[in-house]
């Protein structure tokens, strides 16, 4: 969910949800070798696969890996805030480091990621950036010493 709107639900099949498992593993796969393994022909599962992206439940992108990249640092940050909500989300979501903004209802108004290639730069982030962002009122930050999950597979179970 973006903007706080709820998108419009599409009905997903056994098919459609098939491809979806097959891309979460491998999205260059051919259609050629796709239609085959959901039971469909090259041109039918080039036509599923657009009506899904067209339909906006999926999005084919690159997943890069931070740690490969020199983003040797991650961190979230709970943010609490004074006043508009949404207006310091998106103050936030415009900052290049933060790769992930949501608002929340527990302890914190704002979760962000952020990246950063060492600590000095994670200092940056928290203290130049975040902190001085007008509406936060305050922050907690939470170092990952280690990401022992990532998964993208949900959604075509």
């Amino acid at each position: 969910m973006v903007n706080g709107s709820r998108p419009q639900q599409v009905e997903l099949d056994e098919i459609d949800k098939a491809i979806i498992r097959v891309l979460q593993v491998d999205g260059r796969i051919a259609y050629s070798k796709l239609g085959p393994q959901v039971g469909l022909s090259r041109a039918a599962a080039r036509q599923r696969v657009q009506r899904l992206i067209d339909s906006g439940a999926i999005e084919v992108v690159a997943v890069s890996e931070p740690l490969k990249m020199g983003f040797d640092v991650q961190a979230m940050i709970g943010i609490n805030v004074d006043g508009d909500l949404q207006e310091v989300a998106s103050a936030l979501a415009a900052v290049e480091e933060v790769v992930y903004v949501v608002l929340s209802a527990g302890r914190y108004d704002i979760l962000v990621e952020v990246l950063g290639r060492d600590p000095g730069e994670l200092l940056r982030i928290l203290n130049d950036v975040i902190r001085r962002t007008p509406g936060v009122r305050s922050t907690e930050l939470f170092t990952y010493l280690k990401i022992e999950k990532v998964t993208y597979s949900w959604g075509a179970v």
